[in-house]
């Protein structure tokens, strides 16, 4: 018998690392606005801030990084009203339930995943044991809201998947229906945003090439700029989709202009196939401005005011915290520990 009805509710977060870029807004922030705005589902969002420091980060930059992410969610209209907002840490439910994931997880589990050995690399003995063990960490972040669908990058689904099987060895481990087990959602046609000087690498902020990416602080001349420099091959756009195949920086730019334009791949290829890209980049390049540019101001906007960010992200942490305090409670009941009091 099931001892919870698990009605829908959405949770998805990202790392405060710095730097936003128009890889985050169009692969989360965009598509986190849209989900709020359809109403009739509650949306839970999380700065991750202790997922960040699994690698060393400077406790100052990342006091900022914090903000500057808190700033972003809210300039591209998440609304602290609408949705919870609030970062990881000030939810100490977060970190109990992880230590129960830490035990229901198998070691094999976590060596398959693929984010630890990208960024292990050759030293991976020599990583901390939380960029190790942070998948149940994540999945402590998605179930302590009992939530049924997340909103991932490709490159997450993992995650996900490794949480579903969590919760699915909780369950059976204990003989009960407790945790949902968690739809991915990946949807969207820039879900995976490109570098501009490289399309078969995704856009990063930690590329040593500021030309590679569009910053959500950029200005509305270094975003034109980026994108009329955007690397491309010297054919004109195709007329059909099938055109774009084994062309990865056209296929970028053209999925950048579907998702900031809200259209298909399809539609955008109907409009501009057979465009030569030195007419269609300034179309896109007015295009990127009109959408980010007002992003940008109220990032410059919030980020003057630190105690009202502060302040919004503690009373999302309380909101928060309501609906994960009694899910925790109950898994500690489950699992036999007795006598635990409020986090």
């Amino acid at each position: 018998m099931a001892e919870v009805v698990h009605t829908p509710r959405v949770f998805s977060g990202i790392q405060p690392s710095g730097g936003l870029t128009l890889g985050n807004y169009l692969g989360a922030l965009k598509r986190f606005v849209e989900t709020q705005d359809t109403g009739g589902v509650e949306t839970v969002y999380c700065i991750v801030d202790m997922h960040a420091i699994t690698v060393w980060q400077d406790p100052d930059k990342l006091t900022h990084a914090t903000r500057e992410l808190t700033a972003g969610f809210i300039a591209s209209g998440i609304d602290p009203a609408k949705s919870i907002l609030f970062n990881q840490s000030m939810v100490p439910a977060h970190a109990q339930l992880a230590w129960i994931f830490n035990c229901v997880a198998r070691l094999g589990w976590m060596q398959r995943m693929t984010q630890f050995k990208d960024k292990a690399g050759k030293n991976s003995e020599r990583v901390s044991l939380g960029l190790f063990a942070y998948p149940a960490l994540m999945a402590a972040d998605i179930l302590t809201y009992h939530a049924t669908h997340v909103p991932v990058g490709e490159d997450q689904k993992q995650h996900v998947e490794l949480t579903r099987d969590i919760a699915i060895k909780f369950n059976n481990d204990y003989g009960v229906d407790f945790f949902p087990t968690p739809e991915p959602v990946i949807e969207g046609a820039a879900t995976r945003v490109m570098s501009l000087r490289d399309g078969s690498k995704k856009m990063s902020k930690s590329d040593p090439s500021d030309m590679s990416r569009i910053n959500l602080t950029d200005d509305a001349d270094t975003i034109a700029k980026k994108i009329r420099k955007a690397k491309t091959d010297p054919e004109p756009l195709p007329a059909t989709i099938e055109g774009l195949e084994g062309r990865p920086e056209a296929r970028n730019l053209v999925n950048i202009y579907a998702a900031l334009a809200g259209m298909t791949v399809e539609q955008v290829i109907a409009d501009h196939g057979g465009q030569q890209f030195g007419t269609f980049k300034p179309s896109l390049a007015d295009l990127a401005v009109a959408r980010l540019s007002p992003i940008t101001t109220e990032m410059d906007r919030l980020m003057k005011d630190p105690a009202e960010i502060d302040r919004i992200l503690a009373e999302g942490a309380e909101r928060a915290s309501e609906i994960a305090e009694p899910i925790v409670k109950r898994a500690y009941e489950i699992v036999g520990m007795v006598g635990r009091g409020k986090a």
